[in-house]
This record gives C-alpha cells, structure tokens and sequence, in this order.
C-alpha cells in the first residue's frame, strides 16, 4: 500500500519564513521533522495519486491566489498554534473535500479549522507559558496563499509529492 498523501498550502515566502522561524524556535527539536505547514488534508489516498494530482491541478489553475488572515493564537493543549481565516481557503478546502469525499478519513471529515501549529507534543505548562509570550506581541497579520503542496507520509518525515501553483502566482 503506498504511503498516506498529506494537502497543506503554499505560502508566500515572507509568511512561510515567519512562520517556519516560530516553530523551530518552539517545537521540540526532536520531533521537528517537517517545516511550518496549514493542512488542508492529513490523509489522502497514496495508491491513487495520479488521479489526487489531476484534481489539485485542476483546481489551483482555476483558484486565484488569495489573501489570509494570521489572526490569533490557539491553545492546543500540548502546544500552540496560529489561527488562520480566509473565505477564499474555506471555499478552496470545500470543493475539494468534495472531490474527495469518498475517500476522506475521520480525521478529514470531521470540523477543519485552519491553523499553522509552532508547538506541540510538550507538557501543558510549557505550552501555556508559549502561548503567555506570543500573546503579549501578537498583532494580527496578513498572508498568502500561493499554491497547494502535495507530501507523501513516510511515518513521521514526510516527501514533497508536487506542487500547484494558483493562477497568478
């Protein structure tokens, strides 16, 4: 069985970077095996990714790049996230949890609310104290979607798979 297929969007360079920088600066580092990523997906069918590929590029062609909204902090219990909001994302995430109902998991099918995580896996108390100290100089902040990036799951690291640029970018 081929490996889990994992959908996040691209960002803009300024945004990823800012991002991927909050995350190595909080997430432990030994379990930092990926960069700063917003899932739109965590598990799409490996074995037909020939046919996930054309649905991802048929829809970034069509979608436009768009604008989202960094626009406050998430305790996640055992880590901290940034929440994004964006009704173009939203629209985007709809139509192809469409295109792939069939195959969705649990984990896919249930509520979606987009988010870049910079810390997990630590004892409440330290994700507490992160979430006190990037509180105190938040100020919501503006990014962009440029494209959707495909991965292969491989257990804990994951492999780019494809990229899929929105129109314009």
């Amino acid at each position: 069985m081929a490996a889990p297929l994992i959908l996040t969007l691209g960002l803009d360079p300024a945004a990823f970077a800012r991002l991927d920088a909050a995350r190595r600066a909080h997430f432990p580092p030994a379990r930092n095996l990926i960069p700063a990523h917003l899932t739109l997906f965590h598990a799409l069918p490996g074995e037909q990714a020939e046919a996930v590929c054309a649905v991802l590029e048929a829809e970034a062609a069509a979608t436009p790049t768009f604008d989202l909204d960094i626009a406050g902090l998430r305790f996640l219990g055992r880590g901290v996230a940034y929440a994004a909001a964006s009704a173009p994302l939203a629209a985007l995430r709809g139509r192809l949890a469409g295109h792939f109902a069939p195959r969705l998991g649990a984990q896919d099918r249930q509520g979606w609310r987009p988010h870049v995580t910079v810390q997990n896996k630590v004892a409440p108390e330290l994700a507490r104290a992160t979430l006190r100290e990037l509180e105190a100089g938040f100020a919501p902040w503006a990014a962009r979607g440029e494209s959707l990036l495909l991965w292969r799951y491989l257990g804990g690291p994951w492999e780019a798979a494809g990229e899929f640029r929105f129109a314009g970018a």
